[in-house]
């Protein structure tokens, strides 16, 4: 989408510092951290929320958690502990209309959330 700011980043229209990127993701890391590690894992493909997943992007929203996984393990947090995230709606926090994946982790997470 032309006006999304995730699709500029992807395209490099935008700068932001990746740390992964392949022919499905993109991940890099957030502006507004709210952990010492915070990246950000973007599909490629525009997909406004959870809510607008098809059946075709199963194998996607897989890679995503995948990348994680090994994001996590590259930034030293994967033993420690990290968190994962996806806001869906306005309600809940997505202020991106571009589904994304929040890595977070480096130190004790806040609990409960909400």
């Amino acid at each position: 989408m032309s006006d999304c700011i995730f699709c500029k980043i992807i395209s490099g229209e935008i700068p932001s510092t990746n740390v992964y990127k392949d022919e499905q993701v993109t991940a890099f890391r957030d502006i507004n951290p709210a952990a010492p590690t915070h990246v950000l894992i973007v599909p490629n493909k525009h997909i406004d929320s959870v809510n607008m997943i098809m059946v075709d992007d199963e194998p996607l929203i897989g890679h995503l958690f995948f990348v994680a996984k090994q994001l996590a393990a590259q930034e030293g947090i994967s033993e420690g502990g990290y968190r994962l995230i996806i806001n869906t709606g306005a309600e809940a926090g997505q202020t991106v209309f571009h589904i994304h994946l929040h890595l977070l982790g480096g130190g004790p997470m806040k609990h409960p959330m909400g």
